[in-house]
């Protein structure tokens, strides 16, 4: 999959909606609704965060993941690099995950990833 369609699948299963492509005149970066959160007053397009490559974005993700956490921390621990990381504490892979590890199996674990893409 792309870093494009990546960030628009888990900004979609983050709460955000109305998302298009800004154009050529904005790079074609992607743009939407973001989730209204309690407290907060009218709704602006903004930019999508780029999950591909921010672990802070990621975190906010992640908070999804309520119901998933398991199987989410399954599916990471099997995309993260582990030969180097042998006799560390089990927790290590997910320690060292990138924010695109952690993006796939976001969408792994929510059955939105694309093979092939």
């Amino acid at each position: 999959m792309t870093d494009e369609q990546i960030n628009q699948r888990i900004a979609e299963a983050c709460g955000w909606t109305d998302i298009h492509d800004s154009g050529p005149w904005h790079n074609h970066t992607l743009w939407g609704y973001p989730p209204i959160k309690p407290g907060q007053g009218g709704n602006a397009y903004k930019y999508l965060p780029n999950y591909c490559t921010n672990l802070n974005a990621m975190h906010e993700a992640e908070k999804v993941l309520i119901k998933d956490r398991n199987s989410y921390l399954t599916t990471l621990a099997g995309l993260v690099e582990v030969d180097h990381l042998r006799g560390l504490d089990a927790d290590w892979p997910w320690v060292c995950a990138t924010a695109r590890q952690r993006a796939e199996a976001f969408l792994r674990t929510l059955g939105k990833w694309e093979e092939g893409e």
